[in-house]
């Protein structure tokens, strides 16, 4: 699979005909400054490099929420200072 590099000015202009390529399964590589800064691939290439949306698992925050709920009274322990040698 070749892929082409289009300097970023030359990407905007052309974009119709990075995404055609892409879409023809060639990967299309936009540089800044000379060095390689994004790819455009088709829609297939990327669902096969993308991890499936249902294996990501809960968020952070859900699991938090979902950890379980105590509504009673907490009874903080006094342990006192501790004494420093």
């Amino acid at each position: 699979m070749s892929s082409e590099r289009w300097s970023f000015q030359d990407a905007k202009s052309r974009f119709g005909a990075i995404v055609a390529a892409a879409r023809r399964g060639r990967p299309q590589i936009v540089t800044r400054r000379g060095v390689p800064a994004a790819v455009v691939l088709s829609i297939e290439d990327y669902e096969q490099l993308a991890p499936p949306r249902d294996l990501a698992g809960p968020s952070f925050t859900d699991l938090l929420l979902s950890l379980p709920q105590d509504d009673g009274d907490f009874q903080p322990f006094d342990a006192g200072l501790r004494d420093w040698v």
